[in-house]
């Protein structure tokens, strides 16, 4: 979950080149705007946690988002990388390898329109970016539309804990896109409390304290439809084991096992509906 509780920059180097035909992404949100735009012919290189969509599982990895390996970056030889982060070392480092880079934000969902109009320049595609920023705002403002219409019970989302265990959770707090997501879909959160972190580290007695209504674990991302049902089986069982929680006596616990619902962007309003589902008791799987 990593891909959560690292902070974005707003700030960006505008590339010299028009249109890029090499570009190297360093993070999930961005290789999946670069495909959402229609320009995922031009990747050339991702990062090592991109899987989505399928096309990227053949393409040369070069490393995390965090510290992305430049020699890696290199020899695949791109006319734009396009960052989340970056420090005045790298893009210097980049300057003098006369490739030219990007730094989209990331961390909440006007930081996704952002990010979108950006690459969609960047590369060329003003006009597409436009369109799938409308289209996704459209979307969001149907979901919402519904969850206004129903009750709003309070949920607890976690994003990370130590597997096999409920200790060292770390869960959804206020001010980040998760929590805006969930906003949108309905949910009341119960940790978006000021002087709360965005992510905060909780512990099962602050989850018995609170009791939501709903509990969603994200903490079980998996690859294979296999993995995921086993990830979630095991999720259920953890949280069963403490049967004092409202969420658990009602049957409101979900496990969210693919990373579409902690990737900010193109998949945004997948992730607001799944989340919609869970919120109001309607279940399912991602």
């Amino acid at each position: 979950m990593l891909l959560l509780l690292c902070a974005g920059m707003a700030t960006a180097q505008t590339p010299s080149q028009a249109k890029p035909q090499r570009i190297v992404s360093t993070s999930p949100s961005i290789t999946e705007t670069l495909f959402a735009l229609g320009v995922g012919n031009r990747v050339v290189g991702v990062s090592q946690f991109c899987n989505y969509p399928p096309e990227v599982q053949k393409l040369p990895r070069v490393g995390g988002y965090v510290h992305p390996n430049l020699e890696a970056i290199a020899r695949l030889a791109p006319d734009l990388v396009v960052l989340e982060r970056s420090s005045n070392e790298l893009t210097g480092r980049l300057d003098t390898l006369h490739i030219a880079s990007l730094v989209v934000p990331h961390d909440t969902l006007e930081d996704i329109y952002t990010e979108t109009s950006l690459i969609g320049k960047a590369v060329g595609a003003p006009d597409r970016a436009a369109g799938l920023i409308a289209q996704m705002k459209g979307q969001l403002g149907a979901i919402q539309s519904k969850a206004k219409a129903t009750p709003s019970p309070r949920v607890l989302v976690i994003v990370d804990r130590q597997q096999g265990t409920l200790n060292n959770i770390i869960a959804v707090g206020p001010n980040n896109y998760v929590n805006q997501i969930l906003e949108i879909a309905g949910g009341a959160n119960v940790l978006a409390q000021a002087g709360t972190p965005q992510y905060p580290r909780i512990s099962l007695e602050t989850v018995l304290r609170e009791n939501p209504d709903v509990i969603i674990d994200l903490s079980g991302t998996q690859q294979t439809e296999e993995a995921r049902r086993t990830s979630r089986l095991a999720t259920l069982a953890l949280w069963n084991q403490n049967r004092n929680l409202k969420a658990v006596q009602s049957g409101h616990v979900y496990a969210g096992t693919t990373d579409s619902l902690v990737v900010p962007g193109p998949r945004t309003p997948l992730a607001a509906q799944r989340l919609f589902d869970f919120v109001h008791g309607i279940g399912g799987s991602d």
